[in-house]
């Protein structure tokens, strides 16, 4: 079956992309994609409390392992105030549990699905076993299947390792504390199934990150950024069939959502507040900014990235975000008076997308948190080695024309096949990666860390600091960076994670040897 017969399957929730002209005029914009309207009014900014997803509890702990159960149900949430609206989460909810583990300790997570559709889960930055990785055709189908429907026909024709009802992943967490998240990642269904809510975050901690003096407790606060649209009875809205070619470079919603509210406030007292900020958009892209009032901005210290902690924190006055990204950040609210209204802007919008939330500054409190000069120490540079030669891949993520007018998202002119692999890096090496874009492409490599060392022939931006696993490769921009393999053996992958873009064959295999 065609891949946009295969989307058309979930009754209109694919994500099946021609591109046009008016795609190819916004490509070189600071756009990422299409507005897709909500329909009815939309909930005013700054009325609700922002929500903070609960934290997952094992059901068992021995012999160094922590077990869980989640299972993947729909439930019915408010999120527009008056209205219900009904999401795909884990354990019903949207965001999903956060996990809470340990580095080094093992986590085993069973997860059950009690939708109607098949799944796959991704741990999106950890470094896994592959047959955990979540690769997107090793399909849990549903533990009952919906009327007219089989496992067979759910299964497709895909290759990979399918279960039926539950799965059990296994995360042996090698790696040092850090803000990972986990997501649906089914072949062809990534974007309308991450869109309905199959998102949560996953935090790593460990001893070093135990000993600083980090704002921690009621002060250390997960933040989701994402951006959504709801039909008039509070549903989500996702492009039918029928509309799916005017979406050519993704979907933006004109609702934002933080921790699955809108435009959310956040009462603070004036001391330090650490956030882990995560863009778990579809398309959407960030450019953060701390708008006091009267022409006065606050400012950002960056104390970790996608992989872990800086060797040392920066100040930032903005943060960019492409999809997949986290950016772990301290606020001093102390720099505000008491009574201050402190709004969190995206300068990369339009509208009343421009808001994100605000914080309240509400009350003055003891604060003995500090942000030390060094963080990290066992953080080190990658370098490529004796005689600085290392094998050098190079990756471009283009728009490429298919079978007659039909053009198609691609890496290295192919659209993604489970049979072809374009890397053998081996387990223990470095490697230098190219990418290069004709678009907004945030790049994502599953289970390997890398470290940015060039944009456009330049150094990095400040922003592409520290372990890395998703980097913004810009329009007509080449990035370079050290990729490290000191995981696991297997098939893994590499992808844009501008989910319409992924779902529309923008992947490659890669196998670490």
């Amino acid at each position: 079956m065609s891949r946009r017969g295969l989307l058309a399957l979930t009754a209109g929730a694919g994500a099946a992309i021609t591109a046009g002209a008016a795609g190819w005029s916004r490509r070189t914009t600071a756009s990422t994609g299409r507005v897709l309207a909500s329909a009815g009014p939309l909930p005013r900014p700054f009325r609700v409390p922002l929500p903070v997803p609960p934290v997952a509890r094992p059901v068992r702990s021995e012999r160094g392992t922590d077990f869980y159960e989640v299972e993947q149900r729909e439930g019915t949430v408010e999120i527009l105030p008056g209205r219900k609206t009904a999401v795909w989460g884990y354990d019903g909810i949207f965001p999903g549990p956060t996990f809470a583990a340990r580095s080094g300790r093992r986590t085993v997570v069973q997860v059950r699905n009690s939708l109607t559709v098949p799944t796959v889960t991704h741990l999106h930055g950890g470094v896994t076993p592959p047959e955990s990785d979540g690769y997107p055709t090793d399909l849990l189908l549903p533990a009952r299947c919906a009327p007219g429907r089989t496992h067979e026909d759910m299964a497709g024709t895909h290759p990979g390792r399918t279960a039926v009802g539950y799965r059990t992943y296994e995360y042996p967490l090698p790696q040092p504390a850090a803000t990972l998240w986990y997501h649906d990642h089914r072949m062809d269904f990534s974007a309308p199934q991450v869109w309905r809510g199959l998102a949560g975050f996953f935090l790593v901690s460990d001893q070093e990150e135990d000993r600083l003096p980090l704002p921690g407790g009621d002060r250390d606060v997960p933040l989701m950024l994402c951006d959504r649209s709801f039909a008039e009875d509070g549903s989500f809205r996702y492009p039918g069939h029928h509309e799916h070619d005017a979406f050519p470079d993704g979907v933006l919603g004109d609702v934002q959502l933080v921790n699955g509210a809108p435009w959310p406030v956040l009462d603070v007292s004036a001391t330090r507040y650490r956030f882990r900020l995560l863009n778990a958009s579809n398309a959407r892209r960030y450019q953060l900014r701390l708008d006091a009032g009267d022409g006065k901005w606050g400012r950002f210290v960056q104390i970790g990235s996608d992989g872990g902690l800086l060797a040392a924190p920066q100040p930032l006055d903005t943060v960019g975000m492409a999809p997949g990204e986290r950016f772990d950040v301290v606020i001093d609210f102390s720099a505000f008076p008491v009574g201050s209204k402190v709004t969190l802007r995206n300068s990369a919008a339009e509208g009343g997308m421009r808001d994100v939330m605000r914080f309240h500054v509400v009350r003055e409190e003891r604060d003995d948190s500090r942000v030390p000069s060094r963080l990290s120490a066992s953080f080190k540079a990658l370098s490529p080695g004796p005689g600085g030669s290392v094998p050098v891949r190079r990756f471009d993520f283009r728009r490429t024309h298919g079978t007659g007018e039909r053009q198609m998202w691609t890496i290295n002119g192919r659209p993604f096949s489970t049979d072809i692999v374009l890397a053998t890096p081996r387990l223990g090496s470095v490697e230098r990666w190219r990418f290069s874009s004709d678009f907004h492409h945030p790049v994502h490599a599953h289970s390997a860390q890398f470290q940015v060392t060039a944009r456009g022939g330049r150094p990095p931006r400040a922003t592409d600091a520290g372990w890395k696993d998703t980097v913004d490769v810009r329009p007509y921009e080449v990035v370079e960076a050290l990729v490290r393999f000191t995981g696991y053996k297997g098939r893994y992958m590499l992808h844009c994670h501008n989910l319409e873009h992924e779902d529309m064959a923008m992947m490659a295999n890669f196998d670490v040897t």
